[in-house]
């Protein structure tokens, strides 16, 4: 068991560490593209940070162990609002944009109730990821166009993807470097990048690996791995940047942040999952955890309805993650 341990440590920072090096390259490169910064937050930074989450969950599947790629996915969403949310509220409370609240946090709701839907009837597969991904491509199309109009911003807020980029460049200063002249400023970054995505694909292969030896050394299932240990070791990028925003009082960033996450990875992961490699949900994850997920959402909209997540909501967003963790490990 100590050495599936080790694994899974390794593998876990080998993705944060490529998922580091395939941002900071990609950006660069797309820099001396002359693409604009908008653009970049919203695409390369946002999905970047996701790429760990991503491979865990397609390599996963297609190893044959739904119950890691799927928590993953499902974990994840529950630790960012549970967990991440709760301590980032514990430390500052959290006021939260009426008009952005009602916007993203709507739209993560029924992503939620959308995959949801999914694992109750057909499942995974391409049908399913080819309409996440659609989803993805118009939400990130009219993130874009909001973020575009100033006026816009002034009155409904920032969208969720904005805040999700603007929330890794917040703790990654150096994320839009001075770019290199010739021929080494354009293959250092692609370098950078590549050498990036090798570690996040290297990573994702050892940290399955690991994930199904430590489910069985322990006698629990994938699916209880997938949701606890996998979920919150690839949120790891998550949880540092909306804990640095908390620490800051940007409160709008901090929550922005889960928000853009938490959409990511239904339509951006689920939906690449799908397309790649379909899978059925396990049964035992359509009992309870779909249903956590769900519930999470509506309790975090619920909480910042009146705009502001208190140190108390905070508290007891952290105990519900406590009692769903324990009764994951007794199931």
């Amino acid at each position: 068991m100590l050495t599936s341990l080790f694994l899974l440590a390794g593998g876990l920072v080998l993705l944060v560490v490529g998922g580091e090096f395939l941002v900071r390259g990609s950006v660069q490169v797309a820099e001396r593209l002359g693409v604009s910064p908008l653009l970049i937050g919203l695409t390369l930074v946002g999905f970047g940070t996701s790429m760990p989450e991503l491979v865990t969950s397609v390599e996963a599947s297609l190893v044959g162990a739904p119950g890691i790629a799927l928590g993953n996915i499902v974990g994840s969403n529950i630790a960012n609002i549970f967990l991440v949310i709760g301590l980032s509220a514990m430390i500052f409370p959290l006021r939260v944009g009426a008009s952005a609240l009602k916007r993203d946090g709507s739209f993560v709701i029924a992503t939620a109730l959308l995959f949801a839907l999914a694992g109750y009837t057909i499942g995974l597969d391409r049908i399913a990821g080819a309409i996440f991904l659609l989803l993805l491509g118009a939400y990130m199309a009219y993130a874009y166009r909001q973020e575009s109009q100033p006026l816009t911003i002034e009155e409904t807020g920032h969208t969720a993807a904005f805040d999700k980029g603007e929330a890794v460049e917040q703790v990654d200063k150096t994320l839009h470097g001075h770019p290199r002249p010739g021929l080494l400023g354009w293959l250092l970054p692609i370098g950078i990048a590549l050498s990036g995505l090798a570690l996040i694909i290297l990573g994702g292969r050892i940290l399955v690996d690991a994930a199904v030896q430590l489910s069985r050394a322990l006698g629990l299932s994938e699916a209880v791995i997938g949701l606890t240990v996998v979920a919150v070791g690839t949120s790891l990028p998550e949880f540092v940047t909306s804990v640095v925003a908390a620490f800051r009082r940007q409160a709008d960033i901090a929550v922005g942040n889960v928000l853009g996450s938490n959409i990511y990875n239904i339509l951006g992961i689920g939906g690449v999952t799908g397309l790649i490699a379909p899978t059925m949900f396990p049964p035992e994850m359509l009992e309870a955890d779909l249903f956590v997920m769900m519930a999470a959402s509506i309790l975090l909209f619920l909480f910042a309805w009146n705009g502001k997540v208190s140190r108390l909501e905070g508290l007891v967003l952290l105990s519900a993650y406590a009692a769903y963790t324990a009764y994951l490990l007794t199931r």
